[in-house]
């Protein structure tokens, strides 16, 4: 467990403004903020590449605040990687195994199972010079793990990586660090990569800590303006009627639009959809149209720092949806054109019900 108290600093333009945080046990958790909100200045804090003057660290109930980084017992794997050019990759693996006082035996057993754990044994003699992006993650995440820490700090450990490669490589991240058993402190810009790992959820904005809890807590009841505007409010959408359609599908109907989503045999009072899960289009797009396809118009368009929102009229509703700037910039999309949009089915989440308006 991780307990920070009352934990203040200044570095550059960056700074830390009386954080109070607990991360539990084996937990997952991820920091969410916006660029310079003070994300990497925490874990970087955590691991002891600061001296912390103003507020406490410990773990389990441990103060480690002014103890040097190799006394931690705590892994970080930095946005870069900082993998060693003139080692291959069983002796960068094994690089972070030589303050742990092993015999030659001893590294050479662990390296072997972090390179089968990880699934590089075969790179496991190649120049880290030729390694793909994944590949360098892999090796860079079994160096950190070598010495076997209680803790793994991650700063932004996907964000060098393709999408497909990304999505693959954080849902790996969560399944490897769970069978492990150890705490996780994970950085990220990622909304999404968030969404999709996070036991728990800090979204971080100048320095402080403005909400804390559950990526659902997080995502569909923000605490103030500032967690609303980053996050993007999702659409919520009360819903009419019920009818499963089997094979753990449902449609429902809200206001005039009948919408097919993942669910079970229960009642859905009120789904909702993030607005970066709209796909909007000027042209009909393929595929069968009865499902989750609708024809609307654009009633409002607001750009949000690299973003665009656009308000959709569709059957009587009105739908927030999302892009790049550029992909706007690369549309001809007007207030009052028709548009196409698409929901997409598997992003649809059921609301419980419980109402947190308060």
């Amino acid at each position: 467990m991780i307990e920070i108290k009352n934990l203040s600093l200044h570095v550059g333009t960056f700074s830390l403004k009386d954080i109070n945080l607990n991360i539990n046990d084996k937990e997952y958790f991820v920091i969410l903020g916006p660029t310079g909100a003070g994300k990497s200045l925490l874990i970087e804090c955590i691991a002891g590449l600061y001296l912390v003057k103003r507020g406490e660290i410990l773990v389990d109930k441990r103060d480690i605040t002014r103890l040097p980084p190799e006394k931690r017992n705590i892994g970080y794997l930095p946005q870069d990687y900082v993998l060693f050019p003139f080692l291959d990759v069983r002796r960068n693996i094994a690089f972070g195994l030589k303050q742990c006082k092993l015999n030659k035996a001893e590294v050479c057993e662990r390296t072997d199972n972090l390179c089968s754990l990880l699934g590089i044994a075969s790179l496991s003699n190649r120049d880290v010079r030729s390694l793909s992006g994944g590949e360098k993650q892999r090796v860079a995440m079994a160096r950190a793990l070598a010495p076997s820490p209680n803790i793994l700090l991650m700063d932004e450990p996907l964000s060098n990586l393709d999408v497909q490669t990304g999505k693959r490589l954080r849902l790996e991240l969560r399944q490897l660090t769970k069978q492990l058993g150890i705490t996780v402190v994970h950085v990220t810009h990622s909304q999404v990569e968030a969404e999709e790992i996070a036991d728990r959820i800090s979204i971080m904005n100048d320095g402080k800590l403005e909400q804390v809890g559950s990526p659902e807590e997080i995502f569909f009841y923000p605490v103030n303006e500032m967690v609303s505007d980053f996050i993007g409010s999702p659409n919520i959408l009360d819903c009419q009627t019920y009818r499963p359609l089997g094979n753990g599908l449902a449609e429902v109907s809200s206001g005039g639009l009948r919408v097919v989503l993942a669910h079970g045999d229960s009642p859905v009072k009120r789904i909702a959809l993030f607005p970066r899960d709209i796909y909007v289009s000027e042209t009909q797009p393929p595929g069968p149209p009865q499902v989750n396809r609708f024809q609307g118009f654009i009633s409002k368009i607001i750009q949000h720092g690299r973003l665009i929102r656009l308000h959709i009229n569709v059957g009587g509703n009105t739908l927030q949806a999302e892009m790049p700037e550029d992909v706007f910039e690369s549309m001809n999309l007007t207030v009052g054109k028709e548009v196409f949009v698409i929901l997409k089915l598997r992003r649809i989440r059921v609301l419980d019900g419980t109402d947190r308006s308060s």
